[in-house]
């Protein structure tokens, strides 16, 4: 008796289902990934801790620093949930969760294509943190030595003797400022030229439909 659920299901090939069954070695990689997500909740608690710990020491800008930090964990966590689900989901197997109540609303319709776009726009989330972590660093310029030169070895070892949590200097330059604004402008217009070409492809399609 046949089975309906693999009624109308083409028969593949000895070599056709070797290659369509390679898609399986991807799954070592998502699951590696899950690893790299509770590393990700490891380091944000650790971080957590240090800033309530250490609130009543810490100036206003390194607490701002520190919760800037704990966003940014918090996006890259959020990046690899999409790279994790929406790349099994269009790359290696159905995850079946059609009326389930936490399926994600993005989920319903992801392709290639959108997981593309979806990724671009959390990669330039994160570009943003690093670079409003650079600009609040930044405003200490003119007064903090660079923690690579004497006078900034010299602070840090100043602030570990009275027990300060403060670095004392700083590792952010002019020249790094200018070339993280250049490299964060690139993931934009990057971003906007995977949205374009999606555009474009879709009304292609479309237009291709009607025909």
């Amino acid at each position: 008796m046949t089975n309906p659920a693999s009624a109308g299901v083409p028969k593949l090939g000895p070599l056709s289902t070797l290659i369509f069954a390679s898609r399986w070695l991807q799954l070592p990689l998502y699951l590696g990934l899950i690893l790299a997500q509770c590393v990700y909740v490891f380091l944000f608690m650790k971080e957590l801790t240090h800033l309530i710990l250490d609130a009543n020491i810490l100036t206003e800008m390194g607490i701002m620093l520190l919760v800037l930090g704990l966003i940014d964990v918090v996006m890259i966590s959020n990046l690899l949930v999409m790279v994790i689900v929406g790349g099994y989901e269009t790359f290696v197997s159905r995850l079946n969760l059609q009326g389930h109540p936490d399926q994600p609303e993005w989920l319903s319709h992801v392709n290639a294509s959108v997981l593309k776009v979806k990724l671009a726009m959390a990669i330039i989330g994160i570009s943003s943190i690093h670079l409003l972590k650079t600009f609040i660093e930044a405003g200490a310029l003119g007064g903090v030595p660079l923690c690579s030169s004497p006078e900034g070895i010299e602070a840090v070892r100043l602030m570990a003797e009275v027990g300060s949590k403060e670095k004392g200097c700083t590792s952010v330059t002019t020249v790094g400022v200018m070339w993280q604004t250049i490299i964060h402008m690139a993931f934009i217009v990057s971003a906007i030229g995977i949205a374009w070409t999606d555009k474009l492809m879709s009304q292609s399609t479309a237009a291709g439909k009607k025909h």
